[in-house]
């Protein structure tokens, strides 16, 4: 009877185990893609898929993690990264995951390396892809939008003296200045008991398909070149069947602000990320493999700037993106919830606002559903800063009309956010003329804003009288009709910062004056 007792404990105990080790290697993921508002619009939200990977049908490919680089900064960043990513790879491959090491052109390094050797044991695949052993510079798929970032000329965003500096010591190192890599960091662990070293895409293709692994994680630099472009990269993986997605926050791009399209490295990062969610594959973050947070750069400081836009009068799904990515790419992220222009009362993708420092507002009579709303009001309940234009101060008005089932509408919204009083305006005719409001010439939203090239090209709201906590700063004038503020500060019903202009016309766009004064507008909420 003992025996039989003990013998079913240890069965009860060895089931325990097995159900836990299948436990652990299930790992909740959230694959973010882009899909445009409407086709053929060129205008994308960031949208996710909630998917189960198991770790031992997955490998993790890590790119080109070399132990020097040319551009200095591209090593700090390296250095900087990859503590973090050998916690990933460590965590995966204790799930059950594989780790192929690809440092390129390093492979005389790990010639006698055991992990270098079983790659190249691995029995090739009966079915290689048609040039799978090749460079990949782009897929069918990208044909369909327009690369984001020139990086002709290699990317390097050194200090043109620190950058001298630094291939003099590669060179007295006994390195070439040019491609100075002769391993992987140091800082990533390889197992010999486990891991694959190769640089050969028909050798991992081969050590994917013999693994039995459908699922690809990518990670490493650079993305904007190696990661995608790689025979073993994001392109070749994706066309040829992989469910392969790019870890977002382990990667860095090869990007110098002084290109096109002129914004930080960090912004162009964010830029090739995008691109690569829209055009050939979702991404995932570390943290949710390893909890935490996601990675972040010490020196990416940026603010996170969110605008929300859905109206089809003024074109602002087309002009705020232009503004955004011209006046603040430099300085802050910022991403777009585009309403859905196939479900007028959806925003797909709005918990990013949960993110978010400020929100930047253009939006004309929606009602959403209450989850959605239930996140706005979060962000400006919770005391965030909101900069309004145009339609904004009717944002989520029905004009008292009880909204459709299953949607709410906030008809205070323009007196609770603005403190204005928007109740019509006046029809077309001359072009509004602008003056400052009376003490206001020094207020730092008007900073370099030259207001007399400043003119409205649209209609004049109708929007007195102002709450008495808001703070005119602009005021217009309409053929023989009263004058109207035109742009304002106010603390919100809920102690936070709002900014709203009644501009956002097209035409306003068009003036340097009104994308300063918006510019300003923004930096002005995001101070303490």
């Amino acid at each position: 009877m003992f025996a039989r007792r003990m013998a079913w404990s240890l069965c009860l105990l060895l089931l325990t185990a097995l159900t836990a080790t299948a436990a652990d290697s299930n790992v909740a993921l959230k694959l973010r893609t882009r899909a445009e508002s409407k086709p053929a619009s060129g205008r994308f939200n960031a949208v996710t898929k909630d998917e189960t990977w198991d770790a031992t049908k997955t490998a993790f490919i890590v790119c080109d993690m070399w132990d020097l680089h040319h551009c200095l900064n591209a090593v700090k960043r390296g250095t900087e990264m990859a503590p973090r990513m050998n916690e990933v790879l460590k965590n995966a491959r204790e799930r059950g995951a594989i780790i192929i090491h690809a440092p390129s052109s390093c492979m005389e390094t790990y010639k006698e390396h055991p992990a270098r050797l079983r790659a190249q044991k691995t029995p090739k695949s009966a079915k290689l892809p048609d040039e799978i052993g090749k460079w990949c510079y782009r897929i069918p798929s990208e044909e369909q939008g327009k690369y984001p970032i020139d990086q002709t000329d290699g990317g390097e965003d050194d200090d043109p003296a620190e950058h001298a500096a630094w291939a003099k010591k590669l060179a007295d190192m006994g390195r070439n200045p040019k491609a100075p890599w002769k391993s992987q960091t140091g800082l990533l662990t390889i197992d010999g008991d486990k891991d694959f070293i190769s640089d050969s895409g028909e050798e991992i293709w081969s050590i994917l398909e013999q693994q039995g692994r459908p699922n690809v994680v990518l990670l490493g630099v650079h993305t904007n070149m190696c990661v995608l472009g790689r025979p073993f990269g994001l392109r070749q993986l994706s066309k040829n069947g992989k469910h392969v997605v790019l870890m977002r926050d382990m990667t860095d791009t090869m990007y110098n602000p002084e290109r096109a399209p002129f914004v930080s490295h960090f912004t162009g990062t964010d830029l090739i990320v995008e691109h690569i969610e829209k055009w050939v594959c979702p991404t995932i973050t570390s943290d949710q493999w390893i909890g935490g947070k996601p990675f972040v750069f010490a020196s990416d400081k940026r603010p996170h700037v969110v605008a929300v836009i859905l109206e089809k009068e003024y074109r602002t799904n087309e002009t705020v993106p232009t503004f955004a990515l011209k006046s603040l790419g430099k300085t802050c992220k910022v991403s777009y919830v585009f309403g859905d222009e196939g479900n007028w009362n959806s925003f797909p993708g709005i918990e990013v606002l949960n993110e978010a420092d400020v929100m930047l507002l253009s939006v004309r009579r929606q009602v959403m559903p209450p989850q959605q709303m239930a996140i706005i009001r979060k962000f400006i309940e919770g005391g965030k800063p909101v900069v309004g234009i145009r339609t904004a101060s009717h944002a989520f008005s029905l004009r008292g009309a009880q909204p459709p089932e299953g949607l709410v509408a906030w008809e205070t919204f323009d007196a609770d956010v603005f403190g204005g009083n928007y109740s019509n305006h006046y029809g077309a005719g001359p072009n509004v003329t602008v003056k400052v409001a009376e003490d206001a010439a020094q207020h730092p939203i008007l900073s370099g804003v030259d207001v007399a090239k400043l003119q409205g090209t649209g209609s004049l709201y109708v929007v007195s009288p102002l709450a008495k906590s808001t703070k005119p700063l602009l005021i217009g004038t309409f053929d023989n009709k009263p004058s109207e503020p035109i742009a304002w500060t106010n603390q919100t019903k809920f102690g936070g910062k709002a900014f709203y202009t009644s501009f956002g016309h097209i035409g306003e766009f068009e003036q340097e004056p009104f994308n300063k004064m918006l510019s300003n507008a923004v930096q002005w909420a995001l101070s303490k």
